[in-house]
């Protein structure tokens, strides 16, 4: 449904640019939770830069984590840690 611009079709793209819209302002939503989340958790005496970490962690493949786990032991007694 090509139109007079230039060959986009205007409606459609308005459609895809009114979806990437709603997303963004869903995934600032969710951003805005979970910062209060995080709030909450602080307020009750968790540090919230360990959570982060491990809700990081927890995200990886179980396989990906052992993998990382054993290659910063290994870094850590090259260091003497």
């Amino acid at each position: 449904m090509p139109d007079a611009s230039g060959g986009i079709a205007a409606d459609r793209l308005k459609s895809f640019i009114e979806r990437v819209e709603r997303l963004d302002e869903d995934r600032s939503g969710i951003s805005a939770d979970i910062r209060e989340v995080y709030s909450e958790a602080k307020s009750a005496g968790f540090d919230v830069k360990v959570m982060r970490q491990l809700v990081r962690i927890r995200k990886l493949d179980p396989a990906e984590r052992r993998e990382q786990e054993m290659l910063l032991d290994t870094y850590r007694v090259a260091l003497g840690m």
